[in-house]
C-alpha cells in the first residue's frame, strides 16, 4: 500500500479549512455589530426553555436541553455589560463550542455570514477600559466595522469549569 506524503496528506484536509478561513457569523447586540469565526458556530436555535443554575455569574442564565444535551447559555448583552432587554422573536441562541465545550450566547439577532480578508482586520482600538478584551479583531465589511470575538477569551478558566462541571 503506497503511503501519502505528508503534504499530499496535509492537502487532502484544507479544502475544508480553507472553506472556513475568513468567515465569521455576524450578529447583533444592541446596536453594535459583532462577529464570531464560523468555525466555533455548531448551530442557531431560537430561544429554549432556561433551566436557571445557582451561584452562576449573572451573565450566565442557566443551562438548556437541546435534543438530549446539557448547554450552558450566556447572555452576550450582560457579558458586555450592557443592559437588559426582553428577548423577542430576533433573539436566539448561538451554539458555539470552546474547548470541548458547547456553550449557548444569547444575542440580539443574527445577521449573515460574511468573509473578511485577512487585509481588512485590524486590531483593536486600545482604549484602557477592558472593553476590547474579548475582542481578536476589527472587520472592515459592507462600508461599516465588525467587532470580531475571540471565542476563547469568552470564558475565563474558571469559567469554563464551572460550567464543565454542570
Amino acid at each position: 500500500m503506497e503511503r501519502m506524503s505528508e503534504s499530499a496528506q496535509q492537502s487532502e484536509f484544507s479544502p475544508f479549512e480553507d472553506t472556513l478561513k475568513g468567515k465569521f457569523l455576524t450578529f447583533l447586540v444592541e446596536k453594535e455589530h459583532y462577529g464570531i469565526p464560523i468555525q466555533y458556530v455548531k448551530e442557531i436555535v431560537g430561544l429554549h426553555k432556561i433551566t436557571e443554575v445557582p451561584e452562576m455569574p449573572e451573565y450566565i442564565k442557566g443551562i438548556i436541553n437541546l435534543r438530549g444535551r446539557i448547554i450552558p447559555i450566556m447572555d452576550v448583552r450582560l457579558r458586555f455589560k450592557k443592559s437588559y432587554r426582553d428577548y423577542n422573536d430576533r433573539t436566539c441562541i448561538i451554539v458555539i463550542e470552546i474547548e470541548d465545550l458547547c456553550v449557548g450566547l444569547i444575542v440580539d439577532s443574527v445577521s449573515e455570514v460574511l468573509w473578511i480578508a485577512d487585509e481588512d482586520i485590524v486590531p483593536p482600538p486600545d482604549l484602557k477600559t477592558g472593553g476590547t478584551k474579548y475582542v481578536m479583531g476589527v472587520g472592515k465589511a459592507n462600508g461599516g466595522a465588525k467587532l470580531l470575538l475571540d471565542c476563547n477569551k469568552l470564558l475565563n478558566e474558571h469559567e469554563l469549569e464551572q460550567l464543565h462541571n454542570l
